[in-house]
């Protein structure tokens, strides 16, 4: 074949309803995925559940996203981060991106329809999950393989919790938030990660290591002298969670007479419910309430050029074109 390679990049992410009248049927999907309920006889009870869930959240869950909006950013952001890497990867390889929302659309079937609109040599598949977990990005890759075989070479980005460039976009986004404090090294800095149910981490889910990991390293680049904690948010249902709770959190902090936080949302890429309202708006209410007069939050990575760089990194290493394991460590 003459000419440089061509690769069809699909970006993977959660999806979310991108206006009031998406809210229940997207809930409806995410809780029909066996890798979000699953229990004995979860395969008769899964979907009856799932509508009884959607049904009961999706008024309140409505409201959230009137709050934020009228619906999730997810898309357009994910999308601006396709645009983004595509250009990043222009120099050095013949690129395509392509977007596939786990739970809304464009979903995993539109995602192959657009791969297919082209001819491509080789696939790289990169779900914006920074750490793995089977809930997120074991659940894409299961939902993606279930639907397409393709007969081309296909190189699989599972995690990139501790690559260089996303640890230096992260602290950027950090010092970004202190600079314009007037006394930054007084604030308490909370890291906040989307939790996750206890059965699937005593199944030997790798997420909450690599929460950890991320944390350690964000806190050595950074080299804040900055009093530190990690919580995890988004719990749905009465099962284990993983601890402790960004509200519990919040409170103890509040208890012990902190009066500043800068809350720093170490899992999530985009912008989302999850950042924009039960840390924006919710955490920020009860925090005020409770005595803490500054609440800050880091803005989430979204188009950030480190992250951008990392993303196009993993990519060329995947596919062959580059040894090093990042620009910055290089």
């Amino acid at each position: 074949m003459d000419g440089p390679k061509r690769i069809a990049i699909v970006l993977f992410q959660l999806g979310g309803p991108d206006s009031q009248a998406a809210v229940e049927p997207f809930l409806y999907r995410l809780f029909c995925d066996p890798d979000i309920i699953n229990f004995p006889g979860a395969f008769l009870a899964r979907k009856p559940l799932a509508k009884l869930i959607s049904t009961t959240r999706s008024k309140i869950v409505r409201q959230y996203y009137a709050e934020i909006g009228g619906g999730s950013p997810i898309r357009r952001l994910t999308e601006q981060q396709a645009g983004a890497l595509q250009d990043e990867l222009r120099p050095y390889i013949s690129a395509r991106t392509i977007v596939a929302m786990r739970y809304w659309y464009p979903d995993s079937q539109q995602a192959i329809a657009a791969l297919e609109s082209a001819p491509y040599d080789e696939l790289v598949l990169l779900p914006l999950y920074p750490h793995y977990s089977f809930a997120t990005t074991g659940s894409s890759l299961k939902e993606w393989n279930r639907l397409y075989k393709p007969q081309v070479p296909v190189h699989v980005i599972d995690h990139f919790y501790d690559h260089p460039d996303y640890i230096a976009a992260i602290v950027d986004r950090v010092n970004g938030v202190l600079q314009e404090l007037p006394n930054p090294d007084e604030v308490h800095l909370l890291f906040s990660a989307h939790g996750l149910p206890m059965k699937l981490v005593e199944k030997g889910d790798p997420y909450p290591k690599q929460i950890q990991e991320t944390v350690q390293l964000v806190r050595e680049l950074g080299a804040w002298p900055n009093p530190h904690a990690l919580c995890f948010q988004s719990r749905v249902g009465p099962q284990k969670w993983l601890q402790p709770s960004l509200p519990d959190t919040i409170e103890k902090l509040a208890r012990s007479g902190i009066k500043r936080v800068l809350v720093i949302p170490v899992s999530f890429l985009t912008e989302h419910i999850e950042t924009l309202h039960e840390i924006n708006m919710e955490a920020r209410e009860q925090a005020e309430s409770l005595g803490i007069s500054e609440f800050h939050m880091m803005p989430a990575l979204n188009d950030s050029p480190l992250l951008i760089r990392a993303l196009a990194d993993l990519v060329l290493r995947s596919v062959g074109k580059r040894n090093g394991v990042s620009s910055i460590a290089s």
